[in-house]
């Protein structure tokens, strides 16, 4: 069964959440958690790209990130499930071929599902003056 490119992005979350969580645990034991036994190569291919490149441009995301931050406030004080969701999105848009429009769109869905009312709001306006 494949997958939608959303369902991956909310597999790409849960993923770095839970890695963010567990410095330990192991990427492939949780998508074994999260995927099904019959997703094919390109899904896999996908979430490995996001998950893989979100922990390898980390820290140059993070300075993108803190750009647009209000002064006086740094990465450590955003929510967490904010900051995965910029995380992914910032990679969309500066290291894939998904448009930005569309990597917007996305982290603005992923967090009216896993953050709280108002963060979408944040998340869209971070990433609108990122673009």
């Amino acid at each position: 069964m494949s997958l939608s490119r959303h369902d991956i992005r909310k597999i790409a979350f849960q993923t770095l959440f839970a890695l963010g969580s567990n410095p330990d645990a192991n990427s492939e034991d949780i998508y074994q958690e999260l995927l099904d036994e019959d997703n094919n190569d390109s899904d896999l291919s996908y979430l490995n790209e996001l998950v893989d490149g979100v922990l390898d441009h980390q820290s140059e995301i993070d300075m993108e990130i803190t750009k647009y931050l209000r002064k006086n406030w740094n990465i450590g004080r955003l929510n967490k499930t904010d900051l995965i969701i910029l995380r992914i999105a910032i990679f969309e848009i500066k290291y894939s071929d998904v448009a930005s429009k569309i990597a917007v769109n996305e982290a603005v869905e992923l967090a009216k599902e896993f953050s709280d009312d108002k963060s979408y709001k944040f998340v869209n306006a971070i990433l609108q003056n990122l673009i």
